[in-house]
């Protein structure tokens, strides 16, 4: 299976955060014009992590200034 890493193209950040929201149920949220990742438990945030560094050979946090834990609602 070719990964679109192996073409070793480097990838726009912009475009790497949306093939994350398109693949994920996550939130990309902006911080000082910074992207943070809001993922819903460690599982998703492993499987996210995963997607990026097979596909793009990125490291999660070289795409995302940080990652964090959706609240549960009240």
């Amino acid at each position: 299976m070719r990964t679109l890493a192996t073409s070793r193209v480097p990838f726009d950040q912009d475009y790497v955060i949306n093939q994350v929201r398109q693949s994920f149920q996550c939130t990309v949220l902006w911080c000082e014009g910074r992207p943070c990742l809001e993922y819903k438990n460690q599982e998703e945030l492993d499987q996210i992590a995963d997607y990026v560094n097979q596909n793009f050979d990125k490291d999660l946090l070289d795409v995302f200034f940080s990652a964090i834990e959706s609240l549960p609602p009240e």
